[in-house]
């Protein structure tokens, strides 16, 4: 089958790939506080991440929004899960990449996107998160070296209240 038979058919769910990494240094994991004028998450904490480019792999794209918006390069860079948000009635959605890392030195510069701080793991519960980071980020840094990814289904309810379900791993 040749790339011109690699057809998406218009009826069919559609997703935009974005990938989302935090990035982790001894005892403390990196969140990047939003930039105040941003359309979305304005001076909210969340992973570093964005939109993959049609030209990379996920794992590229990861390092490089790294790299871009805290001028960190990571080792171990591991997929800890993927998540499915349906959006635009169950047309189109967007599906993220989590990733984890190490940073090989800690020195970060703020970017267009907002700016990295590293945040001691015992004292991310008092921050302003992004909605669903005080349910994904304990699961994220509980996981061990050798643990599979979860796998999350986002979805809203009538008064667009967050409703995150995990898949069963031996499922």
């Amino acid at each position: 089958m040749g790339q011109a038979d690699q057809r998406i058919l218009p009826d069919r769910y559609q997703v935009s790939p974005r990938t989302l990494c935090f990035v982790t240094s001894d005892d403390a994991v990196l969140l990047l506080r939003g930039a105040p004028d941003k359309r979305i998450w304005p001076d909210q904490y969340n992973g570093v991440g964005g939109h993959v480019k049609p030209d990379e792999d996920v794992r590229a794209a990861a390092l490089r929004e790294v790299r871009e918006e805290t001028g960190l390069t990571v080792d171990d860079l591991r997929l800890r899960g993927i998540v499915n948000i349906p959006v635009d009635n169950g047309r189109q959605g967007i599906l993220i990449f989590v990733f984890t890392g190490v940073a090989k030195d800690g020195d970060v510069r703020p970017s267009p996107e907002g700016t990295p701080e590293w945040i001691p793991c015992d004292q991310i519960h008092g921050l302003d998160l992004v909605e669903d980071l005080p349910v994904m980020l304990p699961r994220i840094l509980a996981m061990g070296p050798e643990d599979p990814p979860f796998f999350a289904l986002y979805t809203y309810d009538e008064d667009d209240r967050l409703s995150v379900t995990y898949g069963s791993p031996t499922a």
